[in-house]
């Protein structure tokens, strides 16, 4: 029974620490499936988390501070989509430098926010929500249905994307432009519409991500709050094959391995104590994230591959 509550406990936390994630390799599907590279995540989602932070102290509406968190990565998209769509320029030069400008925006506001802790009526909302019944299942029951309504929220963005692009005439085009923006072109699709709005959509859900750590997780502000938790999502969208539904499993991995960190820091080997560096156990989700990526190259079915004019500008004039 004690080991029932501390695999729950485990699992719970391990849910809590990949969200953010998951809220990443959505708005990384968001953009990829769309046809645009996306390495402006973390930027994306600094941006959220600062912003999101500012509102929340200001006006004391936790509603708010999402919006406004959403709307601050939308912003920083949308610069990523008029130099990409409307002017064709490179997209993973402009990606990296919407990391370096989000990056500039939250140290900036940081400034300002380290101090101010949040008002009690932006937090309160964010807390635990336990599903009667349900959250008594042993193991399972903390791990899904024992948390923040913010995590609830994530899940349930994860499954509607799934159904869209699987489902939905919308999503069905999206999938053309993604492989052949020529052909869905000529077929009558506005590309570039369909790409504006799903690339706004993508920094919209980034920068949801980037509220969750500073409005729910932590929940305070820290220099550099996303800690690289974008680079890593940018990673796990390929490893969950631009699948939202396995998108979820795959932060919710990286969560667990996060937290072995806390869990091995002291081994316990007979009548001796292992100390192990908290910096190497920092180090093991992103070892094992490179690890998976490098297998999934050799063994990448054609299935799994990623849209086929993915990272290519389209100019209709060229068709």
């Amino acid at each position: 029974m004690t080991f029932c509550i501390a695999a729950g406990l485990f699992l719970q936390v391990a849910v809590q620490t990949g969200t953010h994630i998951l809220f990443g390799i959505l708005g990384g599907i968001l953009f990829e499936k769309a046809g645009n590279t996306n390495l402006g995540t973390e930027g994306m989602m600094l941006m959220g988390a600062s912003i999101g932070y500012f509102t929340g102290i200001t006006t004391g509406n936790p509603t708010a501070a999402v919006i406004a968190a959403g709307l601050a990565g939308a912003a920083g998209a949308f610069i990523y989509a008029f130099i990409t769509v409307t002017l064709r320029g490179n997209q993973v030069v402009t990606g990296l430098v919407l990391t370096t400008f989000g990056t500039g925006i939250s140290s900036y506001l940081g400034k300002t926010l380290t101090a101010t802790p949040l008002p009690q009526a932006v937090t309160q909302p964010f807390t635990h929500c336990a599903v009667p019944l349900l959250s008594k299942i042993p193991v399972l029951g903390p791990m899904l249905f024992d948390q923040s309504p913010y995590i609830y929220f994530s899940v349930l963005l994860a499954v509607l994307l799934f159904c869209y692009y699987r489902f939905t005439r919308l999503g069905l085009n999206v999938r053309a432009i993604g492989e052949n923006p020529a052909a869905a072109d000529a077929s009558g699709i506005n590309v570039s519409l369909y790409k504006y709005v799903h690339v706004l959509g993508g920094g919209f859900v980034c920068g949801l991500g980037g509220a969750y750590l500073s409005l729910v997780f932590v929940p305070r502000w820290q220099e550099n709050i996303t800690a690289g938790a974008g680079w890593i999502s940018v990673a796990l969208v390929i490893f969950c094959t631009w699948n939202p539904l396995k998108a979820i499993l795959a932060a919710w991995a990286f969560g667990a391995l996060k937290g072995l960190m806390f869990k091995c820091q002291n081994l316990s080997i007979g009548a001796h104590t292992i100390a192990l560096p908290p910096q190497l156990l920092d180090m093991i989700p992103y070892l094992a994230t490179i690890i998976v990526l490098v297998v999934m190259g050799l063994r990448f079915k054609k299935e799994n591959q990623g849209p086929a004019a993915l990272g290519k500008s389209y100019f209709r004039e060229e068709r």
